[in-house]
Order: C-alpha cells, then structure tokens, then sequence
C-alpha cells in the first residue's frame, strides 16, 4: 500500500502547510528548540511525570494496585510501538517531506514510513496510561502528548494523520487491554510488595506500609503486656502484703494465750 492517498481537496495537506509553515518565519533557536522537544523532550518529561506519580502512589493505601496502574502506562507504550511495527510495514507511507517540496525540515534524515507516528502513539498511550491509574497526572501526560503531535506536523516530518492515528493506537492499547494488565499487574506488584525490594511498591512509613503498620501493633502490644505484668506484680506484693495478716493474727493469739 503506496500511501493515504486521497482526491481533491486534502485537509491532510493544508493542515500539513499551516503548521509546517510556523516553522519557515520562526527563528532559528526556536526551531531547535522545537527539534529537541518533539524528539527527545517531551518523552523525557512524561518519564519524570511517571516517576513523579509513583513516587506519590507508594504512599497510598492501596499502594500495590495503584503503582501496578503506573506501571501499566509505559508497558502499553511498549505494547502500541510493537503493534505499530506492521500497520506502518502494511501503510507504507512515505514522509511529507520526500513527496511534497518547499517544507521546513527540522529532522531530514529520517528514511522510515510516516504512518502512524511512534512519538504520537508513545506518548498518547503513556498519557492514557497514567489517566487510567490517575485522573491528575493524566491530564497532564496527555496534554504532553497533544503537543507532542504538533511538534511532529511542525518538524514536518508527519502528516497530521499520521499523528491522529498515532493517538488512536496509543489510546486504543492503553484502554482495551488495561482491565487484562491490572489483573496481572497487581498480584506482582503486592508480592513485591512483601519483598527485600518492597520499597519500589510500598514507601517506608507510607499508609500502605503493613510493616511498619505491624511494628506499631506489636509495639503496642508490648506496651499493653508491660501494663498487665506491672499490675501482676503489683497484685502480687499486694499479696504479699495482705500474707502477713495471718501471721499478725497469730501473734495477737500468742499475746492473748499468755
């Protein structure tokens, strides 16, 4: 299959030329900048907005099953980027900038098919991901995401389509297959959860930390247990006490016998 190729008026292109042409008048820092961004950037900062939240969901009650929804959102990135390796192999569709002249280029270099967009469906699935497991941080990932596909229309090295798809596949493996991988994910996570490395699923000190939960149980048990013994001890002197009335007894008898 050539392409997406389609008759007539092509909201594709014209898109497609909008964006792209931001770049012509923009400065030449700015398209670094954007270059960098929507190569490498944005990616970098989804990662640190994952490490962020679960930095956070290990000091959950129910830290096990909320780290395993973190978790989730970069296996289905991996998970969508696997399922994009044959529908691109299947498309084959080139990149604008080999069949439409005059583009702004910010990545040239780039010899592979344009549909769909791997940046696009890494970050949507990531950002979805996250939503799943967490309202707050996903709105930011997918946020992240948007802008991510704008980057790649105006680096002019995707169509906008090629962007859309990249969402639609991205979400699509990040919704459908969620309820499989939690039902795999959380059993895992809870048994690392009990492990020497449980600290990467549960916070020392954390809500969900049943360590040190059992800690303060046990501590105070003991303490519960030294009360106890303290008035055993207590009740037995005053046993002890109470012991030397018979013997007072007796003597007040030798005293009367005499």
């Amino acid at each position: 299959m050539a392409g997406l190729a389609m008759e007539g008026p092509n909201p594709d292109l014209d898109v497609l030329d909008g964006i792209n042409g931001l770049a012509k008048g923009a400065p030449h820092w700015v398209n670094r900048a954007m270059e960098f961004i929507g190569e490498y950037g944005i990616i970098a900062g989804l990662a640190v907005l994952c490490l962020i939240a679960w930095w956070g969901a290990r000091r959950k009650p129910d830290a096990p099953a909320a780290v395993a929804g973190l978790v989730w959102a970069p296996l289905a990135a991996g998970i969508a980027l696997l399922a994009n390796i044959p529908i691109r192999a299947f498309v084959e569709r080139p990149r604008p900038f080999k069949d439409h002249a005059g583009m702004e280029v910010l990545i040239p270099g780039k010899s592979d098919f344009s549909f769909v967009s791997d940046h696009a469906t890494l970050t949507m699935a990531v950002g979805v991901g996250l939503f799943v497991a967490s309202r707050k941080y996903g709105l930011v990932g997918i946020a992240l995401a948007l802008a991510e596909g704008f980057c790649r229309v105006y680096m002019g090295v995707h169509y906008p389509t090629d962007v859309v798809g990249g969402f639609a596949l991205g979400t699509a493996i990040a919704l459908l297959l969620a309820p499989l991988a939690q039902a795999m994910l959380v059993p895992l996570m809870t048994a690392v959860g009990r492990s020497p490395i449980r600290w990467l699923v549960v916070a020392p000190g954390g809500a969900g930390d049943s360590t040190a939960a059992g800690e303060g149980a046990g501590a105070g048990a003991a303490m519960g247990a030294d009360g106890r013994a303290g008035q055993g001890a207590d009740g037995d002197s005053d046993v002890a006490a109470g012991s030397g009335t018979p013997q007072g007894h007796d003597e007040r008898d030798k005293d009367l016998a005499a």
